[in-house]
């Protein structure tokens, strides 16, 4: 069968029955909350859903199976940002149930595989428990990726940060016309990590005003290479992915 990448939302009934069975089928997960003074709430979805388009398309004509990018899940785990405003939040439970559900659907109409690619750090726990769940429950091969960690130079850590200038850039290569202006923040407050451990802590958050480093150093450029190298390596493991699920 060759290859096909399509949109869940602008194909038929017959299309999908056709494709479904030995398709790859990608969420996008996102979220739908603050990002400071100057990004949209809609940040993470936003990427999150400009990774998985680029990289079904790219993969497409080697994937080797068809490729369905599924609507963006616009909401995610945001309890933490509630406090700022501007957050649409599930509870962990909530999505969990939500991915479940998504899956059972694509069990439902036969199909075989699914990927979630992630654009929302609070949402990598319900991730992992959802593959896990959607793997037992539903006969489903199911991988999770968060598409930060394919940032940067292949073997360094991923590149850090919430609404500051990493991801500042991103909504720049992608919507422009949503970035909003950006104060100096000279002396940026420390986040406080700990090497192999994940951190979570609301005074933390409060102390940074709900976002990192420097976005003020943000350009377009950088985001458009990072947005790149992103989707590419994305599509690479489309592509691996397609033939090991």
């Amino acid at each position: 069968m060759g290859s096909v990448a399509l949109r869940w939302s602008e194909a038929d009934r017959d299309q999908l029955r056709r494709h479904l069975p030995e398709a790859v089928v990608v969420f996008p997960v996102g979220a739908t909350e603050q990002h400071g003074p100057h990004l949209p709430t809609s940040t993470d979805a936003l990427i999150a859903g400009a990774v998985a388009e680029g990289a079904a398309t790219a993969a497409a004509g080697r994937s080797g199976r068809p490729l369905i990018v599924a609507p963006t899940i616009a909401c995610g785990a945001s309890d933490h940002h509630l406090p700022y405003g501007g957050t649409l939040s599930l509870s962990p439970e909530t999505l969990l149930a939500v991915l479940c559900d998504l899956f059972r659907s694509v069990a439902a109409q036969g199909g075989r595989r699914v990927v979630l690619l992630n654009g929302h750090g609070g949402n990598v726990g319900v991730c992992h428990a959802a593959a896990a769940a959607g793997s037992t429950r539903f006969d489903l091969s199911v991988a999770h990726l968060d598409y930060w960690r394919l940032a940067g130079a292949e073997g360094e850590p991923p590149v850090p940060g919430h609404a500051g200038e990493f991801e500042t850039s991103m909504v720049m290569a992608v919507r422009p016309d949503l970035v909003g202006p950006r104060e100096p923040r000279a002396n940026a407050p420390e986040v406080p990590a700990v090497p192999g451990v994940e951190l979570h802590s609301a005074a933390v958050w409060r102390r940074i005003d709900g976002y990192t480093d420097r976005p003020e150093l943000a350009r377009a450029d950088a985001g458009e290479r990072r947005l790149g190298d992103i989707v590419g390596r994305a599509a690479d493991r489309l592509v691996e992915l397609a033939r090991v699920l």
